[in-house]
This record gives C-alpha cells, sequence and structure tokens, in this order.
C-alpha cells in the first residue's frame, strides 16, 4: 500500500487516466479517418443544411465557386443555395444605378461582381446539357428587371445589362459554337429581340427612337462588349446582322453602331441626320468603322469580301445618301484594305466618275484630319492598277482633276453667295479642298520626280 503522507495532494488512479485517455483517442481518431470513406460532402456532412449556407454567406463568390469543384454533392448543394431567398439576396446584387464602384464590396464593383457569379454558375451547371443550363440560370435571373431589354426605366443610367453581359460572357467562354448558337436564340426568345429588329428596321428612321435606344444598349451591352477575342466579336456581330436582308443589315449597324446624342445630358437617341447634313468627325463614325473592319477580318468566316463592300455600299445611303466626306471618311477609319477594296470595286464595275469624286474627298480628309497626303496618292495609284486598259485608266485620272475644280468652285459660289454659317464652316472647307488640292499634286509631283530620278 503506498504512503500518501506529506504529498498535500490526491492521486489519480491510474484506471481513470487510461480511461481518459482513450476518449481523447477515439475523438482524435474521428478527424483522422481516411477522406475515401467519408461521404462527398467531406466534414460538410456533420453540418446542418441552415449553418452550411450560414458558412457560405462568409465566404466571397469567387470561393463558392472554388467550393463548387469540390463534388457534385457540394455543387447540387450550392444550387440549392442559390435558389433559396438569402441565395438570391446575396447573389444577385441589384444597385446597378449606382455607378459609383461600391468599394466596400469584396473590394471590386458590381460589374466583377456578375464576373465571378458567372464563374459560378458555370462550374455548378458543368455536367448539365446546354439546355438545361439556360433553363436554370434564366430561372435564376428571371426576377432582375434591369437584366431585360425593356426591363429598365432608366438604361442609359443602368449597369444591368452590362453586368448581365459580362455574366454571359463568362458562362459561355469556351463553348462551341453550336451551344453558342443556342445560347443566342435563348436570348432571342427571351428579350423577343427579332421581332423588336424587325420593329425599327421596317420604319421610318427615328420614328420608334427608344426601342431603337433599347436595341442598340441591349446589342451592345450584353452580346458585344465584352469579348477579349475578335473571333468571338465577330461571330455574336454575324448573329446579330445575318438574318436580315443586306439593306436591313445596314440599317441595324447604324442603329447599333452610328452616332448619337451625348449620353450625359442629352437622351443618347440615335442621330440620323449627321451623315447627310454636315460633315462628321471621327468619333462619330469610329464604331461603324470598327465594326466593318471586325466582319472583313479573316476569322470572320460567313462574311466575304463582296459582303462587307455591299454593306458598306448601303451604309452610304442610311437614311439618305451620305455626304462624300462622311464616306470617306468612313473609309480611311475602316483600314487601308476596305477602302482599296472599295474602290476596286467600283473601278472593276465602270463606276469611274463616283471612284473619281470619292478620291477627291479622301484627299480632302487627309488634309482635314492631318493624315499623310502621299498615302491617297498611293492609294490612288493602287486603284490604276485595277482598271483593265490604259483608257478607263486615263478616264479616271481626267475625272480626278475635273471634280477638284467643281467642288471648289461649288464651294467658291456658296462662299461668295454670302451663306454663312456662324463657324463660317463654308470657306474654311475652300480653304482645306485647295490646300489638299495643292498638297495632293504635291505628292504626285514627287512620286514623277523620285521615279524619274530611278530610271537615270
Amino acid at each position: 500500500m503506498t504512503s500518501t503522507a506529506g504529498t498535500g495532494y490526491t492521486l489519480i488512479p491510474n484506471q481513470k487516466y487510461r480511461r481518459s485517455n482513450r476518449r481523447s483517442r477515439q475523438r482524435c481518431d474521428t478527424w483522422d479517418v481516411d477522406p475515401q470513406s467519408l461521404s462527398t460532402l467531406g466534414y460538410f456532412k456533420t453540418l446542418p443544411l441552415e449553418i452550411f449556407q450560414m458558412v457560405l454567406n462568409y465566404l466571397s463568390v469567387k470561393d463558392i465557386s472554388m467550393l463548387s469543384m469540390v463534388s457534385k454533392t457540394v455543387s447540387n448543394r450550392l444550387i440549392n443555395y442559390i435558389s433559396t431567398p438569402s441565395g438570391n439576396r446575396r447573389l444577385l446584387l441589384q444597385d446597378f444605378h449606382n455607378l459609383e464602384p461600391p468599394g466596400n464590396r469584396e473590394g471590386s464593383s458590381i460589374l466583377e461582381h456578375y464576373k465571378s457569379l458567372g464563374l459560378l454558375l458555370k462550374r455548378c451547371t458543368l455536367l448539365l446539357p446546354t439546355k438545361d443550363r439556360l433553363k436554370y440560370i434564366h430561372k435564376i435571373l428571371a426576377e432582375v428587371s434591369c437584366f431585360k431589354l425593356n426591363g429598365c426605366p432608366s438604361p442609359l443610367h443602368c449597369l444591368g445589362l452590362e453586368c448581365y453581359g459580362i455574366f454571359l460572357q463568362i458562362l459561355t467562354a469556351g463553348w462551341d459554337e453550336l451551344e453558342c448558337h443556342r445560347v443566342f436564340n435563348f436570348l432571342c426568345e427571351l428579350s423577343n429581340l427579332p421581332r423588336k429588329v424587325q420593329t425599327v428596321v421596317s420604319s421610318k428612321p427615328g420614328s420608334a427612337r427608344k426601342l431603337e435606344l433599347r436595341i442598340r444598349l441591349y446589342c451592345r451591352s450584353v452580346l458585344l462588349n465584352h469579348w477579349i477575342h475578335r473571333s468571338d466579336s465577330a461571330f455574336w456581330l454575324t448573329r446579330i446582322l445575318k438574318p436580315w436582308p443586306m439593306v436591313n443589315q445596314a440599317r441595324l449597324l447604324y442603329i447599333i453602331f452610328g452616332p448619337q446624342l451625348c449620353l450625359i445630358f442629352c437622351s443618347g437617341h440615335v442621330v440620323w441626320q449627321k451623315m447627310i447634313e454636315e460633315p462628321t468627325d471621327e468619333t462619330s463614325l469610329k464604331g461603324l468603322a470598327d465594326a466593318i473592319k471586325l466582319l472583313y477580318d479573316t476569322e470572320a468566316r460567313e462574311w466575304t469580301a463582296d459582303d462587307v463592300i455591299s454593306l458598306v455600299d448601303e451604309l452610304s445611303v442610311v437614311p439618305r445618301e451620305w455626304l462624300m466626306e462622311n464616306n470617306a471618311r468612313l473609309l480611311i477609319l475602316s483600314g487601308n484594305n476596305v477602302c482599296f477594296t472599295f474602290m476596286a470595286s467600283k473601278a472593276v464595275n465602270g463606276r469611274a466618275v463616283e471612284l473619281a469624286r470619292l478620291m477627291v474627298f479622301l484627299a480632302l480628309v487627309c488634309e482635314k484630319d492631318l493624315y499623310c497626303m502621299d498615302w491617297a496618292v498611293k492609294m490612288m495609284q493602287k486603284v490604276c492598277k485595277v482598271f483593265s486598259t490604259p483608257g478607263e485608266r486615263n478616264n479616271f485620272l481626267q475625272s480626278v482633276e475635273n471634280i477638284f475644280a467643281h467642288v471648289i468652285m461649288d464651294m467658291l459660289q456658296a462662299v461668295l453667295s454670302g451663306e454663312h454659317d456662324e463657324e463660317d464652316s463654308g470657306f474654311l472647307n475652300l480653304f482645306h479642298l485647295i490646300n489638299a488640292q495643292a498638297n495632293f499634286h504635291k505628292e504626285i509631283l514627287y512620286l514623277t520626280m523620285r521615279s524619274t530620278s530611278n530610271a537615270v
């Protein structure tokens, strides 16, 4: 028997210690079990569904999208969470009219939020057929009115369509063309886009201004703006334009990319008379020129060069014939290939006088917009090689000189008749045209003298 004298404390029996140690070891072994023996929920199996969803509220959308890749079971739980009222409130942010980035939300803007949400739903629905994926996603987003073509009462001051567009871009990135066709058809069915387009392209320009604006915003913000690769942009622009006859394609292209009233203090409506009434600037034509370059690109497989040139030809009479200066400026902004192909088409089809008039205004735009005049001369030199006979070429060159003289006389007559506006633009145009003619001929002389020197 062991004495306890002088110890001052009570000894704990060994048996009790062993029993306690066994319990501790058993508790630890629960967490050290082989993961394969657990369900596909892992340690989340021990959490009630309500606690699991509370945990999700503390995760960022990016973290939740990573979690969705753990297993099919976890992914299904996340799908159920997204469909709940609390998941909707958490994930479907709708402060689209607060145009300032909400810096207190995960350090990023609402656009970044919907980019992350697109990745989350892409991963959660990965195993579903495309048709079922689209139906589920529509079910989730259906209540967001600002995602609809006619849903927002103030579309110019709303980020809803932008968010929807970036969401769809992330969702469909990497999908093959057949799946993307289905996405486009699905969106057309939801928005009734074809019927609305039919209304605006068959009506008098400007008679349905609000609908024109909404089609413009929907096509650009949802379908076109967010693609990184030009081939993707060409694919979606082709889907928008190709179902329509060429004349309607030109009208629709103008609605989507043509000039519009300023966005801050004005309505943002499409300006139909701008190309007809006065020379315009590069800013008003840049969207149209970029779209034409995109369709002419080799990656736009469904378009031939003839298709694009015919589209440019139709565009130049929307809604009526443009001022030739605006036509020339659009061709310059569309790039050398489009410009040359357009001019060569006129040369081949015996439209030398039209071509000569265009050449004069190309020189005028080069003078006004400070482009190198030798570009215009080299373009004329290249076009001259298209004519099949020397007589046709000489007729074209004579027409260029005649039209220079006629346009100068017309402008001079307008100035002498006293038709002045506040900016005296008639006199300024005459000044630019005379300088354009002088610089154009100077470049021709330089080219001729260099050729002569090389021959010697």
